[in-house]
């Protein structure tokens, strides 16, 4: 009888299982190697100009794999036999640019979130902040879904979210890459997108080491919470799937002078990250908003009153919620901030504009070449940083577009400083300002707000650490 997807869930991880493991099957190794292999045969567009004798054992190898492998993805029949049909298409039309759209739309991992069920994915794509080579890429995923995330997510619904564990991958992602978005695959034409997934072990695993040395670099001494989630992958990795929950869903609320994923819109790189940041921050003030109201019921059930006591489920969202606080804080402003180039570096700026935010409303200190927080009084200053971009964007609803744009960068420019060379920190030109929104764009330097002394300083001892984070799994870190 075939298995279900909650049937999944008694096998993944126990020890009698992991001898026939899919990642370590000789099926998934031959999948894996032949979609490695098949990578060098192809163009940047994915298509395969020569070798088409090569190309084509290769993918029979793939087919092979995949329906050898299927059996232990029944939640995923119909997604694995269009994939052997997009496969074997592509290979019979000539290997031309490949066209997966059946596959990708028969692929719908938000109908299963289910903690521990697992995914074979296959397609030929690009990967985020990995390489824009549409080639063949193969991962074996398990998705995160514990009892408190299903419970939050009935509040904060997000039915697009995907929360997942690379278990296994091809070069694609060996990478920076923590997404799998599904525009990334090569098709014919442009669906309606209906799930998009985010690796949280290892945005989790690169915290964890990331905000170790940072920390140590820098001497904080870490709240007992926060220095325990450096300790423990899972909690961290559950820390992740809350905040990107209620970050995912944010860029689709809220006064919006613009489409909410701001797609197909070349627009000054400051604004991407004040709605990064944005996202990031309504994130930070909602847990806060949980904490206070669990919390305090929590206390009054302590104290003899006649409210329900929390449940464990409620007992692990009190804890995440104050997690995840600390954990925007920390990413922020110890890995978003030097991580990446100085070129239209929008997440950087996010985190440069956090961090200076804070030390000028007096919680954070850097002091005797030590860092510190007034930890009191943290939530207030990040809640009103939050509160000022969404004061800038409810305003700007009523802007034309470039007076956005200017109104934006000067709530920026008055906590950072810009480049001394900075058109825009002169005052743009008359030409510029009665001219094409492309002007403007064209006038912001690629690194219009430098990184200031200290984080000159923090970038060069903590380079070795960024790097090696680049393809880290849970195990790593």
């Amino acid at each position: 009888m075939p298995m279900t997807a909650h049937d999944t869930r008694a096998i993944v991880g126990e020890p009698e299982v992991l001898e026939d493991a899919v990642e370590t099957s000789a099926a998934w190794l031959c999948l894996k190697e032949a979609a490695t292999a098949l990578q060098g045969l192809q163009a940047q567009d994915g298509s395969i100009g020569s070798d088409h004798a090569a190309a084509r054992a290769l993918v029979d190898t793939v087919v092979d794999a995949i329906r050898e492998l299927a059996p232990r993805f029944p939640h995923d029949a119909a997604y694995l036999e269009a994939s052997v049909r997009d496969f074997e298409r592509w290979a019979d039309a000539g290997f031309g640019v490949p066209d997966f759209l059946d596959s990708l739309v028969a692929f719908q991992p938000q109908q299963q979130r289910v903690d521990g069920i697992r995914h074979l994915v296959v397609f030929p794509m690009y990967t985020q902040n990995g390489s824009r080579d549409r080639h063949v890429e193969a991962l074996i995923v398990e998705v995160i879904w514990p009892e408190f995330i299903a419970q939050l997510e009935t509040e904060y619904t997000n039915r697009l979210f995907v929360s997942l564990r690379l278990v296994d991958f091809t070069p694609g992602y060996d990478t920076n890459s923590a997404v799998l978005f599904p525009e990334t695959v090569a098709m014919r034409e442009i669906p309606a997108f209906t799930w998009g997934a985010i690796f949280q072990d290892r945005e989790a695993a690169r915290y964890r080491r990331v905000v170790r040395a940072a920390s140590e670099i820098t001497k904080l001494e870490l709240p007992a919470e926060a220095a325990r989630m450096l300790d423990d992958q899972e909690l961290a990795e559950h820390t992740f799937v809350m905040w990107d929950i209620i970050h995912d869903r944010t860029h689709m609320r809220g006064d919006l002078p613009f489409d909410p994923f701001m797609i197909k819109q070349r627009m000054p790189y400051f604004l991407y990250s004040l709605e990064e940041l944005r996202c990031d921050l309504t994130a930070f003030r909602e847990c806060v908003a949980i904490q206070q109201r669990l919390q305090e019921r929590k206390d009054a059930a302590a104290a003899g009153e006649a409210v329900e006591p929390l449940s464990a489920v409620e007992e692990e969202t009190l804890r995440q919620a104050g997690l995840v606080q600390y954990a925007v804080i920390f990413d922020r402003i110890f890995r978003f901030a030097i991580t990446g180039s100085r070129v239209r570096n929008y997440d950087g700026l996010g985190g440069q504009l956090l961090f200076a935010w804070l030390h000028q409303r007096d919680v954070l200190h850097w002091t005797d070449t030590a860092l510190d927080f007034d930890w009191d009084n943290v939530p207030a200053a990040v809640v009103a940083l939050g509160e000022a971009i969404d004061e800038l964007y409810w305003r700007s609803i009523d802007r034309p577009k470039v007076a956005h744009w200017l109104a934006a960068y000067e709530l920026v420019r008055a906590t950072l400083t810009p480049h001394p060379a900075s058109a825009w920190a002169r005052g743009l030109p008359d030409e510029v300002l009665a001219g094409a929104p492309k002007g403007y764009t064209d006038a912001v330097l690629d690194d219009e707000f430098p990184l200031s002394m200290f984080y000159e300083a923090l970038e060069k001892k903590m380079r070795p650490v960024i790097e090696s984070t680049a393809g880290i799994r849970a195990t790593d870190a």
